[in-house]
């Protein structure tokens, strides 16, 4: 080698050292304590169908509602009575009710089993809650249905809750509303599900005959039974915007009258113009909505 190669290498060496070494693992393996371990943070951004993305707290902020689009993000019973009832509070009504497998019902798994599991899975003990509190300084009885727990169906249990709560409201004189957000009732229940409909509906209908308001609110989705029954039996029928509001889905209509479905088919828009909603309100003007309502129907003063 020619010395002035020599002299070239031995120049890189010395430059490289230095800045190469810090990389070199001194230590095999990691050393990095469990509780300092950093996990990337989940659940920080929502991506509307539209596409948009808006951070998770600002969401939540906008009563989860997308602010670019105002979509209106699928929410469950703990925070409709967040926005409904004044600081959050409220006493849940029957909030032990379970549901049995008297059929002993199974398909790819047993209905138990899949109760075990829902409950587990949600923290939730079924499709609905029931809780009385105050909105706006009143008394105000609400029936909220759960999507997340096998999809809002409607089992005994749902049936019988929203029938204690009539029987609450009736018993007490308060308004009484049930926000619906179901695929309809349980098929592993049969026809004790379908009892739900006709048991829901004679409860409402001693309302009426006492002269006790009752709201109904449909949100996404309100389909099958639930539609069939109390969804659709209120003093006013009322809707979020964009929710899908129908008996069977709108595959199930194409595929049956094989014609295609008109533009917005089954939207809670759709079914306001076809006289089946009274109105539509954003989630963010729900609780004011309501509560002008009872004051208008109950001739009291108008609450601010």
């Amino acid at each position: 080698m020619s010395p002035l190669l020599r002299r070239t290498n031995n120049t890189l060496n010395q430059i490289q050292t230095p800045y190469m070494a810090w990389f070199k693992r001194k230590e095999k393996g990691i050393h990095t304590a469990t509780e300092d371990k950093k996990d990337t943070p989940k659940g920080l951004w929502y991506k509307s169908p539209t596409g948009k993305i808006v951070d998770t707290e600002e969401l939540e902020k906008n009563f989860y509602i997308s602010p670019e689009d105002g979509y209106h993000v699928r929410i469950g019973s703990n925070e409709y009575f967040e926005i409904l009832f004044d600081d959050n509070k409220y006493k849940e009504l029957d909030a032990k009710l379970t549901s049995k497998d008297p059929l002993k019902f199974e398909d790819k798994k047993a209905y138990a089993d899949r109760l075990v599991a829902a409950q587990e899975k949600t923290g939730l003990k079924d499709a609905v809650r029931t809780a009385v509190g105050k909105s706006k300084g009143s008394d105000l009885v609400i029936a909220c249905m759960d999507f997340s727990f096998i999809g809002g169906s409607m089992g005994s249990v749902v049936g019988e809750k929203i029938a204690r709560a009539a029987d609450y409201s009736l018993k007490n004189n308060i308004p009484f509303m049930i926000i619906s957000k179901s695929g309809g009732a349980r098929m592993m229940e049969a026809a004790l599900s379908l009892m739900q409909l006709a048991k829901t509906s004679s409860k409402l209908a001693q309302l009426a005959d006492a002269g006790i308001p009752y709201i109904s609110l449909c949100t996404d989705p309100t389909t099958g039974g639930t539609t069939a029954s109390f969804a659709m039996l209120g003093d006013i029928n009322i809707s979020e915007p964009g929710a899908l509001i129908g008996f069977a889905g709108p595959r199930v209509v194409r595929d049956t009258t094989g014609k295609e479905l008109p533009e917005g088919f089954q939207t809670a828009e759709f079914v306001q113009e076809h006289g089946f909603l009274d109105f539509i309100t954003p989630r963010q003007e729900l609780k004011n909505k309501i509560n002008l309502y009872l004051d208008l129907i109950l001739n009291r003063p108008v609450r601010a």
